[in-house]
């Protein structure tokens, strides 16, 4: 349950900032130049500012094919703070989810051999742009890293740098916006830092920080009405004209599997951009066009079988028509949801359950199979199941530990 304190989330953040930057050395902000990690960013300078020789990390991960008012947005956000920050722009080939193709289930930003269609040229770096296109910049680095590998040995490395002290990264999450971010703060079995609920341990180390874990979306605006010079991304703007409500307007990349739903608007807000990425991310147009719809074309709301056909052979006829690579991915997953319900007694998955047990995965269902299929849901969380944990970190031990070895050997 959600209990509320006698203090305003605007003072609560400060506070918490406050004991972040009173108990970490190394500290940086993951920052995306939407809404909340742009509060983010403010809140902390605000406090940063006023301590003589501070200065935080700051990381962006340019995904290329983004809004072009997010990057003159970051960019403006980098030149106001520029004396007080570390600044990470980087723009290196990361591997993305892309949700509106089953020819390409993932994409790369900056993809070299793509370089001649990408939506924009790489920034320069100059005096106030620490922009970082080169892979040898980061010892970790390896090809066709994951956007979630890279997020996670990046913290790593920047702890080492800065001398292996505790490490906070302040992260920009709202509990309003999903169940499972209320998890992420509300959870008593996760590792904190000194008790503090808004903490969660990654790794030895390192910790992500959430103060603005509380704020509804009104508040956001609400800081920006008592601070107008505090500056903004000015595609929510455009969101609001284009009659997007509050509690639907998204910024992170439009590819994903939730994030899809607001590809529509691209065409809307950015035109001259939206040609570009409609020849750079497979499936862009299509998934544009399509999105808002229900039924079979999305695999939103109720589903129906072509006539002849029970959802058994629906999922197959499904399959069959996929590319080899993504059938086998889904193949393999289904075969650990029909093995782990026989487990639990099914000797057969029935075609279909009662909508209200396969709504909330009480029960199995070739329907539910085909569901994930025509969503195309890579990860089957209609399923039951989730991304799986990222391997890279261990990886990277080991790197480090053959490293270490070869420099003793080498002494």
């Amino acid at each position: 349950m959600k209990k509320y304190l006698d203090i305003d989330v605007l003072s609560a953040a400060r506070k918490r900032i406050s004991f972040i930057l009173d108990n970490f050395e190394s500290i940086y902000l993951s920052f995306s130049g939407g809404k909340d990690s742009t509060i983010m960013f403010h809140l902390i300078m605000e406090q940063v500012e006023k301590r003589k020789g501070r200065k935080v990390g700051v990381l962006f991960i340019d995904l290329e094919a983004q809004y072009k008012a997010t990057i003159d947005h970051v960019d403006n956000m980098f030149r106001i703070y520029r004396d007080f920050i570390e600044l990470y722009w980087v723009c290196l080939p990361i591997k993305l989810r892309n949700a509106v193709s089953n020819y390409q289930p993932v994409w790369t930003a900056w993809d070299r051999k793509s370089s001649d269609i990408w939506v924009r040229e790489k920034p320069e770096k100059d005096l106030f742009r620490n922009v970082i296109s080169n892979e040898k910049d980061f010892p970790f680095f390896f090809d066709n890293m994951e956007f979630e590998e890279f997020i996670i040995l990046f913290g790593d490395y920047f702890k080492d740098i800065h001398g292996g002290k505790d490490t906070a990264c302040l992260v920009g999450i709202r509990c309003d916006e999903s169940l499972n971010r209320f998890r992420t703060i509300a959870s008593k079995d996760k590792e904190t830092f000194s008790g503090q609920a808004f903490t969660t341990k990654v790794i030895d180390g390192l910790y992500n920080c959430y103060p603005i874990y509380d704020w509804k979306t009104e508040d956001i605006w609400k800081y920006h009405s008592i601070y107008p010079e505090k500056s903004y991304n000015n595609i929510y703007e455009l969101m609001h004209k284009a009659g997007v409500p509050l509690s639907q307007q998204r910024l992170c990349q439009p590819y994903g599997d939730d994030q899809k739903r607001g590809l529509w608007l691209f065409h809307l807000l950015e035109p001259a951009s939206w040609y570009k990425v409609v020849a750079r991310v497979n499936g862009a147009n299509s998934g544009a066009l399509y999105i808002q719809e229900n039924g079979n074309i999305t695999g939103y709301n109720k589903i129906y079988k072509p006539e002849g056909h029970t959802w058994k052979s629906f999922c197959f006829l499904l399959l069959r028509t996929m590319p080899k690579v993504t059938r086998e991915h889904y193949i393999g997953r289904f075969r650990d949801f029909i093995a782990g319900w026989k487990r639990r007694g099914y000797s057969n998955i029935p075609d279909e359950a009662p909508l209200e047990l396969e709504n909330k995965h009480w029960a199995p269902s070739w329907r539910r199979m085909c569901k994930v299929l025509l969503r195309n849901d890579w990860w089957c969380k209609g399923l039951g199941y989730s991304q799986p944990k990222s391997e890279a970190y261990s990886r990277f031990i080991e790197m480090k530990k053959a490293k270490k070895k070869n420099e003793t050997l080498a002494l």
